[in-house]
């Protein structure tokens, strides 16, 4: 969702076997961004009637995109979250546009029996798409499950509500269904799948795995599963990311997580720039392949890009990366005057870049960052500053961070460093980041001005430094951005993480 029951179970495996008659070495991927067409500022009750209208108008926009994909030889196609209804919703307000989804083993082409398991005509509409275009087809909707006293965490109207992500094959067929696990802090109209399902696709172009938004960043699972345990090829991604600048805007976070991952990452977002949500891509473990970024139309995007199918099998698959070999075993540089500034809420320690060129170390708590630079100019109507964050967040989710970053300060206040910043002149000659990090889940992020991807400009070794020598433009952003997963707190939804 855009803006971010106590029991224990077994965590939900499914995996989807298809018959594959030849493996494809690469495969052509496509996302949609999508301007959604929403139900209004407020919430409001509207008959199922009433509901299917405006899902339906916002479907004939993905199914035109859907269509000049599979004319351009894709073989899937990624829509985002919330693309046929978006999220001005009441727990009560949002049934109406909810359908039963089965259980995918259920061997179902809802083209082709639309009425099966009840009423669920976008469920059809979906298969159908799939199947006139002969194309993989991801897509967000609403699931509705009934449930009894009999089962103690059953609401008290008697059913659960899930965001949830559906995919059909090329022949209409529904092969996977997955319930979103990390809710975003104002999703309280849904409820929390009962343990992270780790949904899994063969095909004849890669395995694939299926997740959602605040899944890749507020839990480990089932992100961290899906690649490490399950060995997925691509991530399937359907979002609604609003973009938080300098370190979280949508590209940024999603590049660096493919590369940090090492797996292609389909991340489809939607087009709100009022909203500060935009921001799709396809990306893979050396960087992104095609993106898009647009603050300022509203209007939809269709990104189409050629990728490996396995990159695993890659001769130029990127090497393991011990993140904290370097900076454990360098002495710190010297010191310098220090200051407390915030980003998203998470108070950082930083030092300001108050020369052209030189050497830093900013520690906060367990975490030591280092820095050496060089900037082409240093300019006196811009500020950078260099700080480490070592702690708890707990603005709309909580998870545990180690960050190590050089940043554009909003303006030459020091206090403004960390707000959000989307302009900058100053280029930078080099730099080499590094950080005494205490977990292996770090991802890498240049961003240069006006959100623009500094894909092949920099490089990451094997030792935890991110490195450059001459960028081509100038800078908003560096960092190692640290997920310490082990130090989170338990899932809100009750389920062992």
């Amino acid at each position: 969702m855009a803006i971010f029951q106590l029991h224990i179970c077994a965590a939900f495996l499914m995996g989807i076997i298809l018959p594959s008659s030849a493996l494809e070495d690469t495969f052509i991927a496509a996302v949609y961004e999508h301007a959604v067409i929403l139900t209004g500022a407020t919430p409001r009750n509207v008959t199922q009637a009433e509901a299917l209208e405006l899902m339906n108008r916002n479907l004939d926009i993905l199914e035109g995109a859907i269509k000049t994909a599979a004319q351009q030889g894709a073989h899937i196609i990624v829509t985002p979250e919330d693309a046929l209804y978006g999220w001005v919703f009441t727990r009560e307000t949002l049934y109406p546009y909810l359908e039963y989804i089965p259980d995918p083993q259920v061997d179902w082409i809802p083209c082709n029996e639309p009425k099966r398991f009840g009423s669920n005509p976008i469920q059809g509409r979906l298969s159908c798409i799939a199947k006139e275009n002969s194309i993989y087809v991801v897509a967000n909707m609403g699931d509705k499950k009934p449930c009894n006293r009999t089962d103690p965490q059953c609401p008290s109207d008697g059913r659960y509500q899930y965001n949830t992500d559906v995919v059909y094959d090329r022949e209409g067929k529904f092969v996977a269904r997955y319930h979103k696990y990390n809710l975003f802090a104002v999703e309280v109209y849904f409820n929390y799948a009962k343990g992270p399902q780790f949904v899994t696709i063969n095909t004849s172009f890669g395995k694939l795995g299926l997740m959602t938004c605040a899944d890749v960043l507020n839990y480990r699972e089932p992100a961290i599963s899906l690649v490490e345990k399950y060995k997925v090829d691509t991530i399937l991604f359907p979002t609604a990311w609003q973009n938080g600048l300098p370190l979280l805007s949508a590209v940024e976070f999603y590049s660096a997580w493919a590369m940090g991952m090492r797996v292609n990452f389909l991340a489809a977002n939607l087009n709100k720039p009022s909203l500060d949500i935009t921001g799709s891509g396809i990306f893979t473990p050396e960087g992104a392949k095609v993106y898009h970024f647009d603050m300022k139309t509203h209007t939809g995007k269709l990104l189409v890009a050629e990728i490996k199918a396995r990159p695993r099998l890659s001769p130029t698959y990127p090497p393991d990366v011990n993140w904290s070999l370097y900076a454990s075993n360098i002495k710190h540089f010297s010191a310098s005057p220090e200051f407390t500034a915030s980003f998203y809420f998470d108070n950082f320690t930083f030092t300001e870049l108050s020369r052209e060129a030189g050497n830093h170390t900013v520690c906060q708590k367990g975490l030591c960052c280092h820095l050496s630079y060089k900037m082409a100019e240093k300019r006196e109507d811009e500020v950078y500053a260099f700080g480490a964050f070592d702690g708890l967040h707990v603005i709309e989710g909580e998870y545990y961070l180690q960050i190590c970053t050089l940043l554009k300060c909003k303006s030459t206040d020091l206090k403004s460093c960390g707000e959000p910043v989307d302009t900058a002149h100053t280029r930078f000659d080099s730099f080499t980041l590094s950080g005494t990090f205490n977990t292996s889940y770090v991802f890498p992020e240049v961003l240069f001005t006006e959100t623009q991807l500094a894909t092949g400009e920099f490089q990451v070794l094997t030792d935890g430094r991110l490195t450059s020598n001459g960028l081509s433009k100038p800078v908003l952003s560096v960092a190692l951005f640290g997920r310490w997963y082990e130090r989170d707190p338990p899932h809100p939804g009750g389920a062992s993480s």
